[in-house]
């Protein structure tokens, strides 16, 4: 292991992967040291598109199979953006090579999936985690502030999430995620993950009594064997008493919010996933009062602004750096967090029971 910086693989040339060469060039303990693709070729076009957006101070290789890439020796750790249906195999091939791994979500097809990939993590002692950036935002420590203060929200009683965006029919035809064999969750993978993690969060990763779900729209593009979700609803009810429900869509426009309601007032985020861009990230605490006095009804807005100094987009203090600086911070340290896998498995088993409901007539399903 080089001292003080993490060596990084990418597994895969996946669009996202872009924005997290930039995020690990930013982090100021890492390095990408190598692309792998299913030909070195397609390695070589994406390392040279990324160096001219973001140059990085020393060669990168392309490596022409994801097997030679965790065989290298110098490398530490990896990142794994491959399709969904395709991760637990190479998950599980990264930890028996000894490489701690950053994997895209959702981590698996199912709970049984993730399980494999943790208990490999952990029986060669790497790390494991999921690419939830927003769980790395300075905002979340604010927000957690907040909500328990005791009195800006009080006693949380229901969480409303959307996380949407309106894709084309053309994306649909082409997209891995109209796809029953790569993506098979749909929208309740690529975006449900968030709204759900964001919900479990909330309640400090309390797991809901049970779970319901409906597909309100299906698609597949041509090669797809089924239909996968393209709408998707879900509630969630916890012992605790609170309730909450999420709506991800292909079919909407951009929405990425989040409402925590209670006793006394609620906590709204409107970019809890993507930060709007711009030098600070913030959110707003509301405790508005209605008042009567003889004829006149008044509800009194009362509301305040919380903002942390936060800059979006890759930069060195965004939460995509931030992920993949705390993410080789334990890898360079040699020890690990149990957190971050135990949450990716609680959130991978609200998924399945959500779709598992949608697929039985909306019918409720313990996680």
């Amino acid at each position: 292991m080089s001292e003080g910086v993490c060596r990084w693989g990418i597994l895969s040339t996946a669009g996202i992967a872009k924005k997290n060469w930039h995020s690990i060039a930013n982090s100021g303990n890492g390095r990408v040291i190598a692309v792998a693709s299913r030909s070195a070729e397609k390695a070589q076009q994406f390392i040279a598109e990324c160096s001219a957006s973001v140059p990085v101070s020393r060669t990168v290789e392309a490596v022409g199979s994801y097997e030679a890439l965790l065989a290298r020796s110098d490398i530490d750790a990896v990142y794994i953006p491959l399709p969904t249906g395709l991760r637990t195999e190479w998950v599980v091939k990264a930890a028996q090579a000894g490489k701690h791994v950053m994997v895209e979500k959702p981590c698996g097809v199912n709970a049984a999936d993730v399980q494999r990939m943790i208990d490999a993590c952990r029986k060669a002692n790497v790390q494991f985690m999921d690419g939830v950036m927003f769980m790395h935002s300075a905002r979340m420590k604010q927000i957690r502030q907040v909500l328990d203060d005791g009195i800006s929200v009080g006693t949380i009683r229901r969480i409303v999430s959307q996380f949407s965006f309106c894709a084309a029919d053309e994306w649909i035809q082409s997209n891995i995620r109209a796809s029953s064999q790569l993506e098979p969750a749909g929208c309740l993978g690529d975006l449900g993950w968030y709204t759900i993690r964001i919900i479990l969060w909330a309640l400090n990763f309390e797991m809901p009594t049970e779970v319901c779900g409906r597909i309100l729209h299906g698609a597949k593009r041509s090669d797809s064997s089924e239909d996968v979700p393209m709408e998707f609803q879900g509630e969630l009810h916890f012992r605790s008493g609170v309730s909450a429900t999420f709506f991800n869509s292909f079919r909407a426009n951009h929405q990425q919010w989040v409402n925590i309601g209670g006793t006394k007032g609620y906590v709204q985020v409107n970019d809890f996933v993507l930060p709007y861009f711009g030098n600070e990230v913030a959110f707003e605490a509301g405790n508005h009062n209605f008042a009567v006095d003889g004829c006149h009804f008044n509800m009194e807005k009362v509301l305040h602004r919380h903002a942390v100094s936060e800059y979006s987009n890759n930069t060195r203090n965004s939460q995509e750096a931030g992920m993949f600086r705390t993410f080789a911070g334990l890898v360079l340290s040699g020890k690990r967090d149990s957190h971050w896998p135990e949450i990716a498995l609680q959130t991978q088993r609200v998924l399945d029971a959500a779709l598992s409901s949608a697929h039985n007539g909306g019918v409720a399903v313990a996680p």
